[in-house]
């Protein structure tokens, strides 16, 4: 499964960095991280062999939620082989010595629990969810795939057209996942975040059996990981287990550090429209440059947060107000920012223009919207209420298990420390209106932007 996050949730803080050092982890260290009240902090620790170890409690069911990151994602593939990050993570479940292909998701499954994977730009992740006593199992075998992966082209090459079908499903079959896909390529131009995670078809077609064994070697290796176990367990429960099962593991390839080149951000506005027989009724789109979390530093992070729930997080937003409920110009209005991306990152806005009105003054009528929102101020009403809700939805995602498990993996691998991802609802709560419009001025530049149209096909 390839993933990419689209769209800022709240708590889901992602970020970006150049390596992955955490400076939290300290060999033997197991204290937890006292950075906020609340549900109790993190604990971390670092193996032998610079496997990077947290632990997130949660004592409320006796189950866990176990993944190893690997620091490594499909903005680290070079020319020419594009979508091996992906392609080697389908691979994994092909079997080892001990498993034969296919027999790891058996086993998690027989045994009550649940097994995926993903994918994106700057890492790649592998989790279970399963019952607390069975824990030991499911850390022995991602450990022995981790050090033990058997490939052949037998069972290489025809996951290699599984790979190429998703990419149909996901995107060509998609006219809207096709229309960001040009956008992205337009906004990040020649970074690798300007192409889809699960790269282009005509290179995935071209993957080999060896291209994988080598990304798989390289990167595949303890001091390039981090495990991270959520649920009814501890850091003193779990150092033991992680030593046995993983602590073993020998280092063999160099810890890697990610490293991006600067994005060039267009100089002009730019627009993609595309029309598609498929396509009912028009959709818009709008791609602002933005720095990522990591870089803009939890406060200003925050502000642009607050600033999409302000804009366009709901019905009470904003533009949801003035464009769908007074003027009736549009059926729907979101905005977000997303900062999960090493260097760099994007704030978006999406509208369905009302059935049967004209996409043209549906734009006309966000940029006046816009335009407004930008010299006037922000309400005591409207910053309550924005830091509210995403108060409210750090609560609620703290609720499960995989997505807090998910928020912590994503955020350390992209540049976060765990401090700062647990205390982002207090980043939230000192975000001031002047914090908003400040973070409204740094990125809602429509001269920079990338706009987009998904149109019905025109009819000859």
């Amino acid at each position: 499964m390839m993933m990419r996050v689209s769209a800022a949730c709240a708590f889901l803080w992602l970020a970006g960095c150049a390596s992955f050092e955490l400076p939290f982890a300290k060999s033997g260290n197991t204290d937890p991280v006292a950075v906020a009240d609340g549900p109790a902090a993190p604990e971390t620790f670092r193996l032998a062999n610079g496997m990077d170890v947290l632990v997130i409690p949660d004592h409320r069911a006796p189950v866990v939620t176990h993944m190893v990151w690997y620091r490594v994602g499909a903005a680290d593939e070079v020319a020419g082989h594009t979508g091996l990050a992906h392609f080697l993570e389908h691979l994994m479940f092909k079997g080892t010595d001990k498993l034969k292909p296919g027999e790891f998701s058996k086993t998690v499954a027989r045994n009550g629990g649940q097994d995926n994977a993903f994918t994106n730009y700057d890492f790649t992740a592998y989790f279970q969810a399963i019952a607390k006593d069975r824990l030991p199992l499911v850390m022995e075998m991602e450990a022995d795939r981790m050090t033990h992966l058997k490939l052949t082209d037998k069972e290489v090459l025809p996951e290699r057209d599984v790979v190429i079908e998703e990419l149909r499903m996901r995107i060509e079959n998609q006219p809207l996942a096709e229309l960001q896909s040009k956008m992205n390529a337009a906004l990040y131009g020649a970074s690798p975040y300007g192409r889809d995670v699960i790269g282009y078809k005509a290179e995935i077609e071209k993957l080999s059996t060896q291209d994988a064994l080598d990304w798989y070697h390289r990167y595949y290796t303890p001091n390039n990981a981090i495990l991270i176990v959520a649920g009814d367990i501890t850091g003193a429960e779990l150092k033991p287990l992680a030593e046995k099962y993983y602590g073993s593991i020998k280092r063999r390839a160099p810890t890697f550090t990610q490293t991006r080149p600067a994005v060039e951000w267009p100089s002009e506005p730019k627009r993609i429209t595309m029309h598609d027989e498929r396509v009912n009724e028009a959709s818009w789109l709008r791609f602002y440059p933005a720095s990522s979390s990591a870089d803009l530093g939890p406060r200003a992070s925050a502000a642009l947060d607050v600033l999409a729930e302000i804009l366009g997080g709901g019905t009470t937003s904003r533009l949801y107000q003035s464009l769908v409920v007074r003027d009736r110009k549009l059926t729907a209005v979101q905005a977000w920012y997303s900062g999960g991306q090493i260097g760099s990152g994007d704030f978006g806005l999406y509208a369905l223009p009302r059935v049967g009105g004209s996409i043209a003054d549906a734009e006309k009528a966000i940029d006046a919207a816009l335009v407004a929102f930008l010299a006037s101020d922000i309400t005591d009403e409207e910053l309550t209420r924005a830091r509210a809700q995403l108060a409210a939805g750090a609560v609620y995602a703290r609720d499960r298990q995989q997505t807090m498990a998910y928020i912590y993996g994503s955020g350390i691998m992209t540049g976060l420390t765990p401090a700062e991802i647990y205390g982002w609802p207090k980043a939230i709560a000192a975000v001031t209106a002047d914090d908003v419009r400040k973070a409204a001025a740094s990125v809602l530049d429509a001269r920079r932007a990338v706009t987009g149209e998904l149109l019905p096909q025109v009819m000859p």
